[in-house]
């Protein structure tokens, strides 16, 4: 190994140790609740878009598994988030996604839709986790120890992995109903409203995935 090799693979081992420090750190809240066994991270994503489901996600990972690169989903790329997917997946104890439709949202409100969503994708786990650490909440309704953490998406190990499998499941959706609907573009824009599924909206009208909670101002109460 010449002099150039071993500079690289220094550098490479030193971004290794450090990443490996990174992850150690989102794991150490756990490390508060020795008597929790199955601790689950929780998160959703879809609370803003124009259109589609809001999804949660539910993961229970192992007391001694570290997962390198895993960190807030709306930090990674795309092809990141579908790698780590499969990790967390093949990783996880258990995993779940649950989601509440655009009609459901327009019943009862995002943010109700949200804990709905929450709720069903505990019960999917199969299993009574010891605790759940979701972000920033705590979900009304479940009679299980709950943490909720501010930013938890970016400081917990569990909520991070609960946020790319709920990323990836709701853009996989959007992009199937793109091919329904393709005057919207959802495969890009993911049902957020951008300049052009806003022109869209205007010129078309909503279709049956569309809020409609989300989008009288855009084409009017007649609608």
């Amino acid at each position: 190994m010449n002099a150039a090799q071993e500079e690289r693979e220094r550098k490479r081992q030193e971004k290794l140790r450090r990443e490996k420090e990174r992850i150690e750190g989102l794991c150490e809240f756990e490390q508060q609740y020795p008597d929790c066994e199955l601790i689950c991270g929780i998160d959703e994503v879809g609370r803003g878009p124009l259109a589609g489901p809001v999804v949660a996600g539910a993961v229970i990972l192992p007391r001694g598994v570290r997962i390198l690169h895993i960190r807030d989903s709306k930090k990674l790329s795309e092809k990141q988030r579908n790698e780590l997917f499969e990790v967390i997946a093949s990783n996880a104890v258990r995993w779940s996604v649950a989601s509440a439709s655009p009609k459901r949202i327009d019943e009862i409100n995002i943010l109700q839709a949200d804990y709905e969503a929450m709720r069903k994708a505990i019960r999917r786990l199969g299993v009574t986790p010891d605790l759940i650490l979701a972000d920033a909440v705590t979900i009304p309704g479940v009679a299980i120890r709950q943490h909720g953490i501010i930013h938890g998406d970016a400081l917990i190990q569990s909520i991070a992995a609960a946020s790319i499998m709920a990323k990836v499941t709701r853009d996989r959706y959007m992009v199937a109903m793109d091919r329904l609907y393709p005057e919207y573009s959802f495969a890009s824009n993911k049902g957020y409203g951008t300049a052009a599924h806003i022109a869209a909206l205007k010129e078309y009208g909503p279709c049956p995935i569309h809020r409609m909670t989300f989008i009288r101002k855009f084409i009017g109460e007649q609608n």
